[in-house]
């Protein structure tokens, strides 16, 4: 046998199979598993050939619906048409995974739209870059590459500071059907090689307020909250039709029956994004829209709506169903992940399945398994000798800390998903005593309509045989109007019944603001309120591990195994933040909060 020592240290030390079986929405945009191009290729098959028609102008869009069982591969569908199309670059990809608010969708789709089309394209620069390159280059007759208008725009920039401006204006001189003009200048600023620039002119672009002087710097108007969720559709449609003069474009909705919610119309997730794809369908120039789901939400959800046929008309102009594996499928699929491993390794193998027998596999395949149980079959039988076992939910925990080294600085900026990780964490400590605290209950704050989204939870406990009641308020990726409201309501102590108020928070609040009049009144004696400064370091483990609980169902994992890992590593009772949410209010601005421009 070729190299047989090292192939057998190999396969003893190493086992490929053993991590987290499942693609989670960060894997979309990543190189993650190996790729079996003939697995559901009657899908992804159709997939192009609907991109190819839209390109060419045989339809202007196409609507398709994916519908399978958990477990089939529909996220690792995607996630080739992804890694296709920024190889051949023949249309730009859109993913909508994850919705905060159901209430705000075609606001947080077009955070999804802007946060998609900042990820990496075919031309080695983010899917921005592309468009504005394409808008520039029409506009002036040129054949700039991205990068090469990247330069440029810095050395216009540098003896003219209106250039933006000015580019705008020639721009609108062909693109008579854009009715913001702040969204080109904002694509324009996408080129800035100063990272900060090209960071808020994306922001604008997902709907997020600016702080002013940025706003102000850029030349982009700031809204309120209420008229930037009145103007997201049209902001949407008007940024999806200047990309489909240049290219056609995939939206893609995805693991929306994970979101276990409604909207106040009693509107599931899957039932309003299909509502909002009809929506844009009859909108839009030219494009493809991507839905998934299972048969079950498509029998009880989306045909129960009462617009159920005009609904379906547009997002399921095709239906695929995927289908389970058949025991070639499954020697293909070993195969791919063994061959990926040994050259990884640089072994070689004396057969494509080694260290599995063929006869064995094919016995698998007769029983017509999921992709994720052949995986799980083989992290199961996989060394010459037992290796034990890792602990499930530590590999997910790991999996999603990769993901959060590269991928901080938006999850940083998102209000959402941090109030959720910090509420998820104290909720796994109810029962303990932590700086004097004994933690009884953690619950949501009764609030009014208009009061709602500002105080993220509260802390119900018992300090020295006193009832404490702590509202926390997460107030970072925020500014302007919004951190105004969040700090009034976080003193009103009355109305939300609180004893204690806690900002937290890693950005300065501007001087001589309402905002920080507010804060000053939370951090006076009489109120005896917190800022605690939030920490990437600190967040990062919280971040992770409510990941894992939110998609415990994909990672297969149950509450009970994520309480005992929580009690095996202490991250969460242990971790610096909640002890400061926890410990007796300083009544400080924190020293080394960093300032709003950064």
């Amino acid at each position: 046998m070729p190299n047989e020592n090292e192939l057998i240290n190999v396969i003893q030390n190493y086992n490929p199979f053993d991590r987290p079986l499942v693609v989670r929405s960060q894997d979309i945009w990543v190189t993650g598993f190996p790729d079996v191009p003939s697995l559901n290729a009657h899908a992804s098959d159709a997939i192009f050939d609907a991109i190819e028609r839209v390109r060419t102008k045989q339809q202007p869009v196409i609507g398709i619906t994916i519908k399978a069982e958990r477990g089939l591969g529909k996220s690792h569908l995607i996630s080739r048409i992804r890694h296709q199309l920024q190889v051949d670059g023949s249309a730009l990809f859109v993913y909508t995974s994850e919705i905060n608010d159901l209430n705000r969708i075609k606001g947080e789709f077009l955070r999804n739209l802007a946060n998609s089309l900042k990820q990496i394209g075919s031309q080695g620069v983010s899917q921005w870059r592309e468009l504005a390159t394409a808008i520039f280059n029409e506009t002036y007759n040129k054949t700039y590459t991205p990068e090469e208008l990247v330069r440029h725009f810095s050395e216009v920039l540098k003896v003219n500071p209106k250039v933006v401006e000015h580019w705008t204006d020639r721009i609108l001189g062909i693109k008579y059907d854009i009715e913001n003009p702040d969204i080109i200048a904002a694509i324009l600023w996408t080129l800035s090689s100063n990272p900060s620039e090209e960071r808020f002119a994306i922001n604008w672009l997902a709907g997020q307020e600016l702080p002013q002087s940025r706003a102000e710097a850029l030349g982009l108007a700031n809204s309120s909250a209420q008229d930037r969720e009145a103007q997201a559709f049209s902001t949407v449609r008007q940024i999806l039709d200047l990309i489909s003069d240049y290219k056609p474009i995939i939206m893609c909705f995805d693991e929306l029956e994970s979101i276990l919610m409604c909207n106040d119309a009693g509107f599931t997730a899957s039932q309003v994004a299909a509502i909002l794809a009809k929506d844009l369908y009859d909108k839009i120039k030219r494009g493809v829209f991507l839905t998934t789901m299972f048969p079950q939400t498509w029998n009880d959800q989306i045909r129960a709506l009462r617009e159920a046929e005009s609904v379906t008309d547009r997002i399921a102009q095709k239906s695929i169903e995927l289908t389970y594996l058949k025991s070639d499928d499954v020697i293909v699929l070993v195969s791919q992940w063994l061959k990926d491993f040994y050259e990884q390794r640089g072994v070689t193998p004396p057969n494509s399945l080694y260290p599995f027998e063929e006869e064995k596999l094919r016995e698998l395949g007769k029983e017509r398994p999921m992709v994720r149980k052949v995986l799980q079959w083989c992290a199961e039988n996989w060394s010459l000798t037992p290796l034990p076992p890792k602990d499930p939910v530590e590999s997910a925990y790991s999996k999603e800390l990769v993901y959060l080294e590269s991928n901080i600085q938006d999850d940083f900026q998102n209000k959402n998903k941090l109030s959720k990780a910090l509420q998820f964490s104290f909720s796994t400590l109810v029962g303990q005593n932590i700086e004097k605290v004994y933690i009884k209950d953690i619950t949501e704050v009764k609030a009014r309509s208009v009061d709602q989204g500002y105080i993220d939870f509260k802390i119900i406990g018992d300090e020295n045989g006193s009832v404490v009641k702590i509202g926390v308020a997460v107030l970072e990726g925020v500014s302007g109007r919004f951190l105004q409201a969040g700090l009034k309501r976080l003193i009103e102590y009355q109305d939300f019944d609180l004893t204690r108020g806690c900002l937290v928070r890693a950005k300065k609040v501007g001087s001589g603001t309402k905002a920080k009049q507010y804060l000053d009144e939370l951090l006076s004696s009489k109120l005896g309120g917190e800022w605690v400064l939030l920490k990437r370091e600190e967040i990062k483990p919280l971040l992770a591990i409510y990941s894992v609980f939110d998609a415990r169902n994909d990672y297969q994992v149950t509450e009970e195994q994520i309480n005992h890992f929580l009690s095996r590593t202490r991250i969460v009772i242990d971790n610096n933040l909640i002890h400061e949410i926890l410990s007796d209010p300083s009544g400080e601005v924190p020293k080394d909060a960093i300032d709003e421009d950064s």
